[in-house]
């Protein structure tokens, strides 16, 4: 029970890594939170965990900041942030609009920053430091063609993450980000086919692609006690893909 007592807000938890992030959490004993903008799915993961559901648009930072505050009053307070939701879209470098380009900065990375602010204040009201881990992708190191988007939205959460880290360890908060690979969610299914998934694997030397739960298991360490002494770092959940 290595979360026993800890307050733990996941957001994009209605499925996929989050929804794996709220369970492992809640099966560590921690009271969980769960916000998303998918209500049915969303609620459905809270009850298993026997935690809150707060639905919340990302892209909306006002309602973003409305939905922390009200899952912290939910909770009771703080201890742990996942600002794992976020959107995954395609497209030629040549064909990115500066709408679509606003669009993928405000739900991967905007959102964080808001997240962090009224999760921090609330922190450091508290007195007992916490944990921020934020979700950032193989993408912000090592960013493919159709990605120029969403790998930059991704690395400004590596640099949110380092900058935060720094400001913020001085209340005993640490704020780490994770940088998974090809992991096989819902989110980005129906843009793969087999051949690309056994491609893939060829990439990692144990010879397979992630799944949500290898995610949700570093998400869990730097939840714990075990993590308190990482701060500012960007892992790798790359299965050996990326090893810098």
């Amino acid at each position: 029970m290595r979360l026993s007592g800890r307050r733990v807000l996941v957001t994009g938890a209605a499925r996929g890594i989050g929804a794996c992030i709220a369970a492992r959490c809640a099966q560590e004993g921690a009271t969980v939170a769960v916000l998303d903008r998918l209500v049915e799915q969303g609620r459905a993961v809270a009850e298993e965990a026997g935690g809150i559901f707060v639905p919340v648009d990302l892209a909306d930072p006002q309602n973003t900041r409305r939905a922390v505050e009200t899952a912290i009053a939910g909770l009771g307070g703080i201890d742990v942030v996942v600002n794992n939701g976020g959107i995954l879209r395609f497209a030629a470098l040549l064909d990115i609009s500066v709408a679509d380009w606003e669009s993928m900065f405000r739900v991967n990375t905007t959102s964080m920053l808001v997240t962090t602010q009224v999760a921090a204040r609330a922190m450091i009201a508290a007195g007992s430091g916490g944990k921020i881990i934020n979700m950032s992708s193989m993408a912000a190191k090592a960013g493919g063609a159709g990605q120029g988007h969403y790998a930059a939205s991704k690395a400004a959460v590596s640099a949110l993450t380092r900058c935060s880290a720094l400001e913020l360890g001085e209340f005993g908060i640490t704020v780490n980000c994770l940088c998974p690979g090809y992991v096989l969610t819902e989110m980005g299914a129906a843009t793969r086919t087999q051949a690309d998934i056994d491609t893939w694997s060829t990439f990692s030397p144990l010879g397979r692609l992630a799944q949500p739960q290898d995610v949700a298991g570093v998400a869990l360490f730097l939840a714990s006690h075990d993590g308190d002494y990482l701060t500012g770092q960007s892992i790798n959940v790359t299965g050996g893909m990326i090893m810098h």
